[in-house]
């Protein structure tokens, strides 16, 4: 099992100088990677618990983002390159990007400048959002209804930008003749490119395996609830006669941790639980053993949005390394 760090760009209250702390020490402690949060705005209706949609569209979560409106978050996308000049060994990358906000032909030529930066460090997060507020302010409004279309036709231009000398793309949401864009990616054939997945794991599987991605990128995923999401991946495979399988793919979600020195109720009951990887040394050990076992290759260790300090979250992180790892590695 690898781990990564989900950086927490998206908080109340943050500073540089806490991002900075993190990833040196992700850095220093080996992690595979690290990644940071798109949020482009929290609407004040959000402040109110009136979003038109829960939380990541996820069940029995509130119609309000755990971010304040008037917080002082940064955003994601320009953390990259700031990633590939502080960090040497880590990969980097975003989970997730939605697409709906870029332009796909400039995603694809700003994303290849970013892996020449980072040395060929960069992976590829992809996703369609889920807030229509986010999509208003954003001034994609009229993407919304189509916006998994326009993750189709981002991936499509992604690989046909990076395969090609000349590239030229004809669909709705981008539409140009043959073109040069620069620079190709540093790694080859491309930099890896990890599907998201939050409600629908037969939509998810299509696309990873029609364009034969690298990954599929989760939230707040049990054990349990994993094996829907590998399962339509791997019936996936076998539709289209590939040899691949999920076993194949990285496998990752995005999950709120934090080690306790009290046991906490870590049940699923009910819908995406907060406390899968909240609790003491022994449950924290026990749950990677189990998502291991589920097939998940990498968690994505992500520091809570209120009351935990970074400061117990760089602690967290060397006892997740250093003292649980190596127990989960000999299960």
């Amino acid at each position: 099992m690898k781990l990564a760090l989900y950086l927490p760009n998206f908080r109340t209250e943050v500073t540089i100088k806490e991002l900075e702390d993190l990833t040196d020490l992700a850095e220093e402690l080996d992690f595979d990677s690290v990644w940071t949060l798109d949020r482009i705005v929290v609407p004040e209706a959000s402040d109110r618990e009136e979003l038109q949609h829960t939380f990541g569209m996820m069940d029995n979560l509130p119609h309000a983002l755990p971010v304040q409106s008037r917080g002082q978050w940064f955003q994601g996308y320009p953390l990259l390159p700031w990633l590939a000049a502080r960090t040497s060994k880590v990969r980097i990358g975003q989970s997730i990007i939605d697409t709906p906000f870029r332009a796909p032909g400039v995603l694809a030529a700003e994303l290849a400048t970013i892996d020449h930066l980072s040395g060929g460090r960069l992976n590829v997060g992809l996703g369609a959002g889920w807030m229509p507020e986010e999509f208003a302010a954003a001034s994609a409004s009229d993407i919304f209804p189509k916006r998994h279309k326009h993750v189709r036709e981002t991936i499509e231009v992604l690989q046909g930008v990076w395969g090609n000398e000349l590239f030229e793309y004809h669909g709705e949401f981008a539409d140009f003749d043959r073109c040069g864009f620069g620079a190709k990616p540093l790694q080859q054939p491309r930099p890896p490119i990890f599907m998201s997945g939050l409600k629908d794991p037969l939509r998810s599987a299509r696309r990873i395996t029609k364009y034969d991605l690298d990954g599929w990128i989760g939230i707040q995923d049990s054990p349990e609830g994993l094996a829907k999401w590998l399962t339509a991946i791997d019936e996936q495979f076998e539709e289209i006669g590939s040899p691949k399988r999920s076993k194949d793919l990285e496998i990752c979600s995005m999950i709120w941790t934090v080690i306790t020195e009290e046991e906490t109720d870590q049940s699923t009951a009910g819908g995406v639980a907060s406390n899968l990887l909240v609790g003491t040394e022994k449950q924290v050990t026990d749950r990677l053993k189990a998502y291991k076992d589920a097939g998940l290759t990498m968690p994505l260790i992500w520091p809570p949005f209120v009351d935990v300090p970074v400061s117990k979250t760089l602690d967290d992180l060397k006892r997740i390394k250093n003292d649980i790892l190596p127990k989960v590695e000999a299960a």
